[in-house]
């Protein structure tokens, strides 16, 4: 369900309190800035007047000398704002990020492995982003508007009450009423443009991806129109919400007329009846004239807050999202001693998985799994990380339930091996000391070592030191499998998941692995997941996984 934008900016607003002080500062400077503008033009009517013989409260060298210093502190003011106000906003953004990403930690793994990967991008680089606008040029000029315009009716309705009336309309009619009806017209817009920005990305991401494969099987014309489409599509909705700010700016603009015409009008009208005087004619119109800037700056924030109300909302989504498995804290702390598995159901959304699976993998042993693709193996290692809860049934880790056990001391039970490893822009023996942060460097050869990995390593021009490059292009597919395994035996957990471990693997390097593994089943839990008899060969016990069952 979609927020109002008053949700959404009240939820924002929220996360200002650590700089509440900042903020106020800002309001405030603002609020001063934008009077001090405004009575320059209002003084040097002042002066105008007083020249050409009329009654005003100040001679001609007081007006001087207030203009001079009206002048220089309307830039040491607006100065001071957009300090303030970029200091709160390029402060919050990163406490943002922060969140956000502590969100996204909280929501994973099954939050990652869902398509969107695109969209998640373009929330946490364009969306926090956007989120600029809003706390630097959204908040403190709301509240400067409301304070400025406030100060403005009273000034204006001394000279007469009308006149009060008449720039409260005004105010109200540029700064609340245009606005609204802006925001209705652009809102819907504004979320599609910010949802069509993800979903591209999400497209683009998968084309640089596989690159390689829509150029073998040459899609690259198709995949070009597509994305010229998607291009045009965005381009459509842009060019409504153009359309649209145009319009408020016109309005805006229009009204600005229509009110200060008003106001002169009720003048004459009032200096017709003896009302004023000329001075209660020229100063409330000059006024009313020169103070609109804090309330157009609303109607034209108003367009640029489609995409950030837009940017919020999803924003908003990710922090406020429930995780699938929430980490437990409070639990029991263990030491891996078997596993079971009782009537064990699982599905995604509709699609079962496993139903009803018992199974038993005692201390000391390799247990294989095998079965087609598809089956449900990888499944079964996931829920026995707890990446994701059962949904019948239970998994008990020495006959406590795994959601008892805290988070921590479940995953310093275990290592896991997937069929992807995913590496990172940084050296080998970096990607690999994520295992085990404080490893010695006699550690993490040695765990290289039985990955048959050592070898290779050395022999590059700076051997651990070397850097991998964006996503490991740089390495084949059995490299990184074997860095991925070096990871596990680095972790030294006493309990081993391995998902296809030796797939990309050739016979003389699976070997290796497996009399790897099958000396460190002396001291160590090893699941294995594998299609290949060859490596199954080495399991103490085998359990068949098909059509949703275990045999």
């Amino acid at each position: 369900m979609r927020r109002s934008g008053f949700c959404i900016m009240k939820e924002l607003i929220k996360l200002v309190s650590p700089l509440i002080g900042v903020m106020i500062g800002a309001i405030t400077t603002g609020v001063l800035g934008f009077l001090d503008s405004i009575f320059i033009v209002i003084v040097a009517a002042y002066g105008l007047l007083g020249e050409v013989g009329y009654k005003v409260p100040l001679n001609q060298k007081e007006i001087i000398i207030l203009l001079l210093i009206l002048g220089v502190m309307r830039g040491v003011l607006r100065y001071a704002e957009q300090y303030s106000n970029h200091y709160v906003a390029f402060k919050l953004l990163a406490l943002i990020r922060d969140k956000v990403f502590s969100a996204l930690r909280r929501l994973s793994p099954a939050k990652l492995e869902g398509k969107d990967k695109g969209i998640l991008i373009s929330i946490i680089t364009s969306d926090i982003e956007l989120l600029e606008v809003f706390y630097a040029h959204t908040i403190s000029p709301v509240a400067i508007a409301f304070i400025v315009s406030l100060v403005m009716v009273i000034y204006v309705g001394k000279f007469h009450w009308i006149y009060g009336l008449i720039a409260l309309l005004g105010y109200a009619t540029i700064g609340i009423l245009v606005p609204l009806v802006n925001s209705s017209l652009g809102r819907e817009d504004g979320l599609d443009y910010r949802n069509e920005v993800g979903e591209m990305n999400t497209y683009l991401l998968d084309s640089l991806r596989g690159l390689r494969e829509i150029m073998q099987y040459d899609q690259g014309d198709k995949r070009q129109r597509e994305i010229y489409e998607q291009t045009q599509g965005l381009s459509r909705i842009q060019r409504k919400l153009i359309r649209l700010q145009s319009f408020t700016s016109i309005l805006s603009e229009m009204c600005i007329y229509v009110f200060s015409g008003i106001m002169l009008a009720t003048g004459f009208y009032l200096y017709s009846r003896g009302k004023v005087d000329v001075v209660g004619v020229v100063i409330p119109t000059v006024t009313m004239l020169s103070s609109f800037g804090p309330v157009v700056a609303l109607a034209s924030l108003s367009n640029n807050l489609f995409h950030t109300f837009a940017a919020g909302d999803r924003i908003l989504d990710i922090l406020e999202e429930t995780p699938v498995v929430s980490e437990v804290y409070d639990g029991k702390d263990i030491k891996f001693e078997k596993i079971m598995i009782y009537d064990v159901s699982f599905s995604y959304d509709e699609e079962v998985i496993l139903d009803k699976v018992n199974m038993e993998f005692p201390r000391d042993k390799i247990i294989g799994i095998y079965g087609k693709s598809g089956s449900g193996k990888s499944t079964l290692l996931k829920l026995i990380m707890r990446f994701w809860d059962v949904n019948q049934g239970k998994i008990e880790m020495n006959s406590e339930d795994i959601k008892n056990i805290n988070t921590s001391s479940l995953r310093d039970n275990q290592a896991y091996v997937t069929q992807e490893t995913q590496l990172f822009n940084d050296t080998i023996k970096n990607n690999i000391k994520i295992a085990k942060l404080d490893a010695k460097d006699e550690e993490i050869i040695e765990a290289c070592k039985k990955a048959s990995i050592h070898e290779f390593i050395k022999s590059l021009p700076k051997g651990y030191d070397t850097n991998i490059g964006e996503l490991g292009d740089s390495l084949s597919g059995g490299e990184r499998q074997r860095i991925g395994i070096a990871r596990a035996f680095l972790h030294d957990a006493p309990l081993l998941l391995l998902d296809e471990p030796t797939s990309n693997l050739d016979s003389l390097n699976e070997g290796i692995i497996l009399k790897s593994l099958k000396e460190q089943s002396e001291e160590k839990t090893v699941i294995l997941v594998s299609h290949r008899t060859s490596t199954l060969g080495i399991a103490d016990q085998k359990y068949h996984v098909e059509s949703k069952r275990v045999s």
